[in-house]
């Protein structure tokens, strides 16, 4: 299967696409502006000190702009102009910035839509110019696509290898290896990590409920030997009652609910992104949308859902701020769908089902501490194969802009990023290394000190 992007992947969008992107961005730094939803999830606990008062609006700002600067400029950018499709880092961790920084309601979705018109409109002409650059750096790093389909395959395997040993790990490896070998041949245009992925999440999650299952099994055996099972459920609803994490939770999915509306009008918008095709959730998905294949970015970015429900249910409760994006359900649903009218009314409704269902998935998870920890060995090996996957895809992309001195150049700007205590984060280095020695492999032929490649 050809992983490659074609030379003329760019940034042209109808203007009707323009202006829906600069209306959601509008939308979601107002949302932000609110403290009722942020992207980044590293934002979101710092958002219940903001909210009660204790934090000011500069000082949050100043919290998201650190979090959010090396994803947007180094991950977010890049992706796009490789691959042609907008992601959430360029999109919404800007807007998170933008609505916690705007004094004024008015202003915040001024400045989101401002945003998403400097998106729109500027790198469409970044993306032209650059592909008349005589090294041509953007379709260079379209080499990265590769290495991050298929390496990505391999998060599962490692979730289930680090959740429950080297056997169950060793196992799926093997599982994962034969089914991408199967698909390669049996469907050729199917991308080839596809069934892999949805065996090894599979995997997990039987494992993890499994185990789970077993031990509530073996506890209740206990508390029947010691005849305390009736006495310890009265005991439970007591602590349920008294536990001020409990109040806490239920006053944040209070806080959410009174804003249904909103966050129904916010999730439509973001199903009816997803169903444009300009859009990808995610680093492998982005690809996968650049080449048509609408079904397998569907199955990547439901997979990841996985990984993030925990995540932005239980951060949701403490802090009484959700995702941006939900649980991210609305992004494979959206791929799927036939028209964006038909997008806008289901992601309505399951941006509702989510917030309403918060404080019910809240008390499921309490009662599945294996299915919790899998979430966070999802994310773990998600972030693990992607950083990998990428540096690697950014090394060819290098190769192919100046050989050795490409290698050099990329490589080099990321090992001292490294030495210097990571100021740009790790997954985000190597393509803004790209992007940066790029431009020098451009100034050093300008110098007559260097002939780009041909071919």
């Amino acid at each position: 299967m050809n992983t490659v992007l074609a030379a003329s992947t760019s940034l042209d969008f109808s203007l009707t696409q323009k202006l829906f992107v600069i209306a959601l961005c509008a939308l979601t730094a107002f949302i932000s502006h609110l403290a009722l939803a942020v992207f980044n999830d590293g934002v979101r606990p710092f958002m219940l000190d903001f909210i009660q008062g204790r934090s000011k609006r500069s000082g949050t700002t100043a919290v998201s702009f650190g979090l959010s600067a090396g994803f947007i400029f180094g991950l977010g950018a890049p992706m796009a102009l490789s691959s042609g499709v907008l992601n959430p880092w360029l999109l919404f961790l800007p807007t998170d910035i933008l609505g916690i920084l705007a004094p004024r309601k008015w202003l915040a979705p001024l400045l989101g839509g401002a945003w998403g018109a400097v998106v729109v409109f500027g790198l469409s002409g970044a993306n032209d110019v650059a592909h008349n650059l005589p090294v041509d750096f953007l379709t260079a790093m379209q080499q990265m696509s590769t290495p991050i389909l298929f390496l990505f395959t391999l998060f599962p395997v490692l979730a289930i290898t680090r959740q429950f040993g080297r056997l169950r790990g060793g196992l799926a490896a093997v599982l994962e290896l034969a089914l991408v070998i199967l698909t390669m041949k049996l469907w050729p245009n199917v991308f080839a990590g596809s069934l892999a992925m949805a065996a090894g999440v599979l995997l997990l999650i039987g494992f993890a409920v499994r185990k789970d299952l077993v031990q509530r099994s073996a506890d209740r055996a206990a508390a029947l030997a010691a005849g305390e099972q009736t006495s310890g459920t009265g005991q439970t609803d007591q602590e349920d009652a008294d536990d001020p994490m409990a109040s806490l939770f239920s006053s944040s999915a209070l806080r959410l609910r009174r804003h249904l509306p909103l966050f129904m009008v916010l999730g439509a918008g973001v199903c009816v992104l997803a169903q444009m095709h300009i859009f990808g959730g995610g680093e492998a998905t982005s690809f996968l949308i650049a080449k048509g294949q609408y079904s397998e970015a569907a199955q990547v970015d439901f997979y990841r859902v996985f990984g993030f429900v925990p995540l932005i249910a239980t951060t949701a409760l403490a802090s009484g701020a959700y995702g941006i994006a939900g649980f991210t359900l609305v992004y494979p649903i959206g791929y799927l769908l036939p028209n964006p009218l038909l997008a806008a009314v289901i992601g309505a409704v399951v941006f509702a089902l989510e917030v309403l269902a918060l404080s019910s998935i809240g008390k499921v998870l309490g009662k599945l501490p294996s299915v919790r920890d899998s979430s966070e060995h999802l994310r773990a090996a998600i972030t693990e194969t992607l950083a990998l996957a990428i540096l690697f895809g950014s090394l060819l992309a290098a190769n192919v802009m100046g050989g050795g001195l490409g290698i050099l150049v990329v490589g080099g700007l990321y090992l001292l990023n490294e030495a210097m205590g990571r100021p740009v984060v790790r997954m985000a280095a190597a393509p803004a290394a790209v992007l940066a020695g790029g431009v020098l492999l451009n100034i050093l032929h300008w110098l007559d000190l260097f002939t780009p490649l041909k071919g």
